[in-house]
């Protein structure tokens, strides 16, 4: 397996297919690189360099008790980016991962970027405040945790086989694959770092790090998203970050990189081309 050690011994796994403009994608939670196989050989066979990392804790990467917070992994990302040297790169984040593509350019700027992209991201902030009133109460994410401790292969069956992929709605043909390969990813997750991760995604505040983009921007989001509300995440997102484009995807659910696969592999060669 490709490998490297971040600076604090954590061990990441990532793939680097292709060649050509590097195109880097940050998965969601509890998932890893494989969530975005479908987008990657799609534009693999369309002459870019894709490469994807198993966030630390998750999939093939090393498991640290600490350090599994927005701040780390954005810096891992980092480490990668700069250990590949790449150059002109495009940044695209699915959930979780939006927030880490965001807490990045935060941190470390767009000096080596071209572009960006969140989709089905859960900045600027996931959790319900005075100031943020359209967010989801601590409640839910106490849920989350205490499933988790319960049974957390059961709530990865329930996630995908409900509302990710959103099976759950009136007329779903549920996929028995699609509900397999994220109980799979999911389990592959350290458990400390799949709990973690539950309050990294939905309390860290990413307002200021997307005033600080400063390149063209694709915001992609389902309007019956059940997981990341749309309103508090995408529009918002859109209307934080200067000159974005926010693509309204009717009907789709959180996990549309897989539901919607073939519309996000155009719209994401067109953001490309574009």
């Amino acid at each position: 397996m490709t490998t490297f050690t971040t600076r604090d011994g954590t061990e990441i796994y990532y793939k680097d297919w292709g060649t050509g403009q590097p195109i880097v994608f940050s998965h969601g939670w509890p998932l890893n690189a494989d969530s975005w196989e479908s987008q990657m050989i799609f534009l693999a066979s369309k002459g870019y360099r894709v490469i994807a990392h198993d966030r630390r804790g998750h999939g093939r990467s090393s498991q640290p008790w600490s350090g599994n917070d927005m701040d780390h992994y954005a810096d891992d990302l980092a480490q990668l980016i700069e250990l590949l040297d790449l150059k002109d790169a495009v940044l695209f984040g699915f959930s979780t991962g939006g927030g880490e593509v965001a807490r990045y350019i935060g941190r470390h700027g767009t000096g080596r970027l071209a572009k960006a992209g969140l989709i089905s991201s859960v900045p600027p902030l996931m959790l319900k405040t005075e100031a943020n009133p359209g967010g989801l109460p601590i409640e839910v994410f106490d849920g989350i945790r205490q499933a988790s401790l319960v049974d957390r292969s059961q709530l990865y069956i329930d996630l995908a086989s409900g509302p990710f992929f959103g099976f759950n709605k009136p007329g779903a043909k549920p996929s028995q694959g699609m509900i397999d390969w994220f109980w799979m990813q999911g389990m592959m997750a350290g458990h400390k770092n799949a709990y973690d991760c539950i309050k990294a995604f939905s309390e860290t505040d990413f307002t200021d790090d997307l005033k600080k983009f400063d390149i063209p921007t694709l915001v992609v989001h389902g309007d019956a998203d059940q997981v990341v509300p749309i309103e508090a995440a995408g529009i918002a997102s859109a209307k934080l970050v200067k000159g974005s484009t926010l693509k309204i995807y009717p009907g789709a659910p959180h996990g549309l990189t897989d539901t919607h696969k073939d519309q996000l592999n155009a719209d994401l060669l067109a953001f490309l081309k574009g």
